[in-house]
């Protein structure tokens, strides 16, 4: 009888992952790190995808051990630069073995000034949205050779608090760093439920979902937050009774990537109190989220920038 991993909170299990195929981006550390573990530990193969190659193995080194049984390898890929996703996409391609999850959860926290990614984009758009974009496209052909692909795209409570300034998208005349990050975390559920939707239409097979890991503790804050800010005082004196782990934050997309209830297009976070911490569950969805208009503008404007073309067949 195969097994099954659960998980703190984990109701069901999940499901094994045995023959099965898993990219994680940003899976050195973090829920990235959480996601990749536990799906090695179902039995998946796991690529830990991640820019800083130190990390990326002493990843490697960690996950061996609990999942002994799994082939777990590094490959570098910054998603703040194009020409990275692309060779990473060139690299996994050359198996020529379906992929059947890819989980995006690479993500820099904001910054206090604004910064820019190797190919001139804001560095938060680039970094946690734009790049995953050109990756998900890049991967399509080996994610539709698969006999249940799955896309997660980890989102973030702050979506709520986001727009998609398309006046100014990589915000050159209005910068502040939560404004920044918002965006590119909206951008990643508009972008899911968007990829969804085209994939019925066309037909590509997809189950594409997003998630938010609610308030996981060691997730880094970078300096878009002073050390007097309220935010940064609220973290340290709800820290311990409103947070969990990066384990139980990756709860979300591990029910988004493997648990047969998923649903296509869905939405997935804590379900406790005011989604910060507790089971998988359904999450609230801004309503800039639900815009059709935006979704396709967004889509238009991002193979543009990024110079990918999805199919549309």
């Amino acid at each position: 009888m195969e097994s099954t991993v659960t998980e703190p909170w984990m109701s069901p299990p999940i499901p094994p992952q045995v023959g099965r195929l898993a990219v994680v981006t940003g899976g050195e550390s973090g829920v990235g790190f959480a996601s990749a573990l536990a799906l090695a530990q179902a039995g998946a193969d796991v690529v830990v995808a991640a820019a800083n190659e130190i990390e990326g193995r002493y990843a490697i080194g960690r996950i061996r051990p609990p999942a002994p049984a799994a082939l777990v390898r590094f490959e570098k890929l910054d998603t703040g630069s194009l020409g990275s996703v692309s060779e990473f996409a060139a690299r996994i391609a050359k198996s020529g073995r379906p992929v059947d999850l890819l989980i995006n959860s690479a993500s820099v926290a904001p910054s206090m000034l604004r910064q820019t990614t190797s190919d001139g984009f804001e560095r938060n758009l680039g970094v946690n949205y734009l790049g995953h974009f050109a990756l998900t496209a890049l991967m399509l052909p080996l994610l539709r050779r698969s006999r249940q692909p799955r896309v997660v795209q980890m989102s973030s409570l702050g979506h709520r608090r986001g727009s998609i300034h398309f006046d100014d998208l990589q915000l050159e005349r209005s910068y502040l760093p939560w404004k920044a990050y918002c965006q590119s975390k909206l951008a990643m559920l508009v972008f899911a439920r968007e990829l969804q939707r085209r994939s019925h239409l066309h037909r590509w097979g997809l189950i594409s979902a997003a998630a938010h890991p609610g308030y996981s503790q060691g997730e880094p804050l970078g300096s878009g937050f002073g050390p007097r800010s309220l935010f940064r005082k609220l973290r340290g004196s709800l820290g311990v009774l409103a947070s969990h782990s990066p384990s139980a934050g990756a709860l979300p997309a591990l029910f988004a990537a493997t648990a047969r209830d998923a649903r296509p297009g869905g939405f997935y976070g804590p379900a406790g109190p005011f989604e910060l911490v507790g089971s998988p569950g359904e999450a609230e969805v801004a309503p800039p989220a639900k815009d059709p208009a935006v979704a396709c503008r967004l889509w238009e404007i991002s193979e543009r920038l990024t110079g990918v073309k999805w199919p549309e067949e």
